[in-house]
């Protein structure tokens, strides 16, 4: 206890016993007593109680022909009996009312003996007796309303998660709608007991360790100082903590010495409590000169100023003013009412007791006679046994007692719009140096040739670190880098249910901000808060490209299978021999020769095996011939052939062009799935990772049985890092697949020609920025990310860190200029067996060429009777004159013995003259 409070208690007992002796100056009056039961600390109270009596006494419109005498008694807060005796004295002499006592320890035997008497017995103070007595009326808020109205408060707030701190049992019962609200399905929250003693440190050390930042205090008014002086002392008044005080007089604390303490004032934790008293309502103020004047008329000198008024002196100065124009409006109605002495074991009852507290409790609960006093409204609800639940709460930042709305039965109202609010928080945030951790991992952060241990920003480059930059030209603050030690993203170990990595540090308040490719999971979220995904984004899967297969100068043969080519050539066979026996079967295929002879001795037949060969290959070469079937026989079977060529060739020309220009890669694996059905190719991801913890607690059975293999493989295919899974697939000759995110693909591709991204994305999730739980600056900068997202400032970072910076965007020009090469033209390499074919073709007519000039040169020598070398010569030098279109024809077979040898002179002299001179 204080100097100056234990000064006062001794004043307030002075003034107790000095105030028996004193008497009113006015003219006698009936005098009417009320009791006043207090203890040594609520000197307030009895100063409230004072002053309010005088106040009544010197309003000539209120009781003007009564006097109210008040009755200070002192009573122990913990012998019943000796606050018994005392009250029985008092019965003795006469009471109209009893106010008080606080003590649940001696509050039952006053009401005990209030309620034998029948003597009105008012309360100021929280009770949570089921049901009041009947003589009792109690005008502290319900107690039901207050836990209301903190559900409210919380539910505005968003604490979804936080520790409720009591000191005692009666906390609990004041906290019981919190608890009831709060669903089994809702995240947890956790109760603790101060405990005895003053030591509160241990109990604070445990909180911090659950990293809790959000907590309820329901603990004495006068030990909550205590409390903030020893949480900061364990770091837990920092600006990432908040507390929600329940005590109506929080805001009567002088916080200045919790302030003084903390040395960076911008990093003071948030302390949100309520009051019932409105230190800047005229009628609080007001009564405070009462308060002053009225202690000043008994020769003593009091300093009070509003913001120190207790809750539970404005309610006893509201309880007395409310008995008083009870009784004044009963004395109008009805006789007047007078005191009678009463002894406490004898069998006589107050007769206006039951009629006077019906009249209140009437009166109070009508709304056309509602008064309003230092608390407020002042009305009974007789619904809630007459209890008070219509009141209004302020919401006040205790520590700075600024406030900022008001509950009432409709809701809490706020003071400051959206705007404002984000508007002050900006104006706080641009204030604070914001520590932001990070890891090394292109493009997200890389160091610099100038990077030191201290450099700090100035040795670090990347998207993370322009993204940062971004969001702080946009709130307006000041950040600085560092590296976390470990080098880890933050995993959750399940022995020791610790965190590492990035989320350690957060969890330890080292940082403000976490920034990398760091991927919001379940666990992490439960752990630190996330902003929006700045970036969205899926496990995939990096495997090196295959090998293009070699040339191959009759690609134009891949179109169609083998067997088909067989079979194509098997029936372009069957269908021709088909057709010359038709041919010679059918009467319709034989036609006379000569025309202009109509009486022929032989017919001719055109479709002999030669002709149907021709006719069959022209219609596969699409170019037709001049031998036409005549029967319908061998239409029909011509008109199917012509069918079947028409789809089989069309089928090769449109399956050619793709064959031809695009280059079949073989692809041993093309899905997550082909990984987990072979055993072949290993695979991993990073250790530690989110991809790694997808993986393992994955209920799809092919991603269970592919972390069975990862798991099982020797030796180890989980990398310490990105930039060692990456090297490994580079180096395995596709004996390796890497697990990564899609993003960090993208990157590695864009920069290794020689890798490919195989497969859809197994999952969906995104990279965030990652801040303590709870962080009061989580709106702003989700705010921030989302506005870069809508300008396009997002999309313009990824391009120009993953396809314009180091190296990026070299294998998106090699294949862009592949694929048009490819789409438009044809190398020698597609089309060369083509040349192949033609030169062969070429090659073998002309020696089929050279035999039959052979042939036909041994002809000529045997029907010339010339010999082989003159026949030769004579025919290869008519072949080799490019001129003249005629040649002599050759002796005719049939011509006669006797004429042979003349006209074979004759035709051979001809032929020579025209070997010498073709023009002539």
């Amino acid at each position: 206890m204080s100097l100056r409070t234990l000064l006062l208690c001794c004043c307030a007992a002075s003034m107790a016993e000095s105030w028996r002796q004193t008497s009113d100056p006015r003219d006698e009056l009936p005098e009417l007593h009320i009791a006043g039961l207090f203890h040594r600390e609520d000197w307030q109270d009895i100063l409230a109680f004072r002053a309010a009596v005088d106040r009544i006494n010197m309003d000539k419109l209120v009781l003007p022909h009564v006097r109210l005498v008040p009755i200070v008694e002192i009573v122990s807060p913990v012998d019943s009996f000796s606050t018994g005796k005392r009250l029985c004295n008092i019965t003795r002499q006469g009471v109209s009312a009893v106010f008080g006592p606080k003590s649940s320890e001696t509050l039952g035997i006053v009401t005990s003996i209030c309620e034998t008497l029948e003597i009105p017995h008012i309360l100021t103070h929280w009770e949570t007796s089921p049901r009041p007595a009947k003589f009792q009326i109690n005008i502290h808020p319900d107690p039901k309303s207050l836990s209301q109205a903190l559900v409210a408060l919380l539910d505005d707030m968003a604490w979804r998660t936080f520790t409720i701190i009591y000191e005692n049992d009666d906390g609990l019962v004041r906290l019981q709608e919190v608890l009831k609200v709060h669903g089994p399905r809702d995240n947890p929250i956790t109760v603790r007991q101060l405990g005895e003693g003053d030591d509160y440190r241990p109990l604070l050390k445990e909180i911090h360790n659950t990293s809790e930042s959000r907590l309820v205090l329901d603990v004495s008014t006068e030990r909550i100082v205590d409390l903030f002086l020893q949480a900061r002392q364990v770091k837990m008044m920092g600006d990432y903590t908040s507390y929600l005080v329940t005590s109506l007089d929080a805001h009567t604390l002088n916080f200045s010495v919790v302030n003084s303490w903390i040395t960076d004032k911008r990093n003071i934790a948030n302390i949100t409590g309520m009051r019932l008293v409105d230190p800047t309502s005229i009628d609080v103020q007001n009564a405070v000169q009462d308060w002053v004047f009225s202690e000043r008329l008994r020769g003593n000198t009091i300093n009070i100023t509003p913001e120190e008024v207790k809750t539970s002196a404005a309610l006893m100065y509201d309880a007395v003013h409310m008995f008083a124009k009870s009784l004044h409006r009963l004395n109008q109605t009805a006789p007047e009412i007078y005191e009678a002495p009463l002894q406490c074991d004898g069998f006589q009852k107050w007769e206006h007791g039951e009629r006077l507290i019906t009249f209140m409790k009437m009166t109070y609960s009508n709304p056309a006679n509602e008064e309003r006093g230092m608390t407020g409204l002042i009305a009974l609800d007789p619904s809630a046994e007459y209890r008070r639940t219509n009141f209004t709460l302020t919401l006040v930042e205790t520590n700075s007692n600024n406030a900022t709305g008001t509950w009432n039965m409709t809701g809490i109202h706020l003071f400051r719009s959206v705007e404002e609010m984000e508007r002050s928080e900006k104006q706080k945030l641009s204030k604070k140096l914001m520590r932001v951790v990070s890891r090394l991992g292109a493009p997200y952060l890389m160091k610099l040739d100038n990077w030191t241990e201290d450099s700090r920003n100035d040795g670090l480059e990347g998207y993370a670190m322009d993204l940062i930059h971004e969001i702080s030209l946009i709130l307006n603050f000041k950040y600085e880098f560092y590296l976390v030690k470990d080098g880890k993203y933050g995993s959750l170990n399940p022995t020791t249910k610790q965190w590492d990595g990035i989320i350690k540090d957060l969890l330890d308040r080292k940082a403000d901000l976490g920034i990398c490719d760091l991927t919001i999971t379940y666990d992490r979220e439960r752990a630190v808060d996330f902003t929006m995904p700045f970036m969205n984004l899926g496990i995939s899967i990096l495997f090196s490209k295959p090998q293009e297969p070699p040339p191959n100068l009759f690609s134009f043969l891949s179109p169609l299978s083998l067997e088909v080519w067989i079979y194509m050539a098997t029936a372009y066979v069957g269908v021709s021999l088909l057709l010359f026996v038709l041919a010679r079967i059918t009467p319709y295929e034989w036609s006379n020769p000569h025309p202009c002879n109509q009486e022929p001795t032989e017919l001719e037949n055109t479709l002999n095996l030669s002709n149907s060969i021709w006719h069959n290959i022209g219609s596969i070469m699409q170019q037709g011939s001049d031998i036409a079937p005549q029967a319908v026989s061998t239409r029909m079977v011509a008109g199917m052939w012509w069918f079947f060529t028409l789809i089989m060739i069309s089928s090769y020309t449109a399956n050619l062009a793709a064959f031809l220009t695009v280059n079949r890669m073989d692809d041993t694996i093309t899905s997550a799935k082909d990984l987990a059905q072979q055993n072949k190719i290993k695979y991993g991801c990073i250790e530690g990772g989110s991809t790694q913890a997808f993986f393992k607690n994955s209920n799809f059975s092919d991603y269970q049985r592919m972390w069975a293999a990862m798991e099982a493989a020797r030796p180890s295919v989980f990398p310490k890092s990105n930039a060692e899974g990456v090297d490994r697939v580079l180096k395995s000759k596709r004996s390796y697949a890497y697990l990564m995110e899609s993003s960090s693909i993208e990157y590695e591709v864009e920069r290794h020609c020689e890798l490919m991204q195989i497969g859809n994305h197994m999952d969906s999730k995104g990279y965030g920025i990652a801040m303590p739980m709870h962080s009061w600056y989580r709106t702003l900068i989700s705010g921030a990310v989302l506005k870069l997202q809508e300008s396009g400032k997002l999309a313009a970072l990824k391009e120009k860190w993953w396809k314009q910076m180091h190296g990026g965007g070299k294998c998106q020009t090699k294949e862009a200029s592949a694929g048009e090469a490819s789409a438009n033209e044809l190398g020698l390499d597609n089309v060369g067996g083509v040349f192949v074919v033609l030169i062969s073709g070429c090659a073998f007519a002309f020696l089929v060429a050279v035999l039959e000039f052979i042939l036909n040169t041994r002809k000529v020598a045997i029907e010339y009777k010339i010999s082989p070398k003159e026949a030769l010569l004579m025919e290869l030098k008519f072949a080799l004159r490019c001129r003249g279109t005629t040649k002599p024809v050759h002796p005719n077979r049939e011509s006669t013995p006797s004429s042979a040898d003349t006209q074979s002179v004759v035709q051979l002299n001809n032929f020579k003259r025209l070997v010498a001179n073709p023009d002539k």
